[in-house]
């Protein structure tokens, strides 16, 4: 039987642009956030007004600001995979994939501000994706500074 040794992981080195990187898709982070939590809520008191104004913005705003691009898809010392999550916990990533679900029943929104609740979130899971997947590329290349592009836009247009 043949024994072969897998190299040793290799010490995480910052990609170029990583830092403004980050620091951009934590902004927009904030913005989309302070967006959601200005939204009108439903005329009478509901779970799903709490939720939209307390929970989700909050995951948005978390998720955003704790992107982490070394913690991608990788090989482990052991040879095995090791899935990422892009610094994104479970539990506000099934926040965000909530979203989907839960806002038709937001009656009271507007057909443009649940369309642009829905392209926030599916942009700010994009973002998580893009990490886990290829870290380098998204940075170096601007994919995420896209993303982020994509949520502010959603944010902030006034037509």
């Amino acid at each position: 039987m043949t024994m072969s040794h897998l190299p040793a992981p290799v010490p995480y080195e910052r990609w170029e642009g990583e830092t403004a990187a980050l620091a951009e898709a934590a902004e927009a982070g904030r913005q989309a956030a302070a967006w959601v939590r200005s939204l009108p809520g439903p005329p009478i008191p509901s779970p799903l007004g709490s939720w939209l104004a307390g929970e989700l913005p909050d995951a948005v705003e978390a998720v955003m600001g704790s992107l982490d691009p070394e913690d991608c898809d990788r090989m482990g010392s052991d040879g095995r995979l090791i899935d990422g999550t892009g610094g994104a916990d479970a539990g506000t990533m099934e926040t965000l994939a909530a979203v989907a679900c839960k806002v038709p029943e937001a009656c009271w929104f507007t057909p443009d501000q649940h369309v642009r609740l829905l392209a926030v979130t599916s942009a700010v899971t994009g973002a998580v994706q893009l990490l886990v997947d290829d870290p380098g590329t998204a940075i170096r290349y601007g994919l995420l500074a896209r993303q982020c592009a994509a949520i502010t836009h959603a944010v902030t247009r006034t037509d």
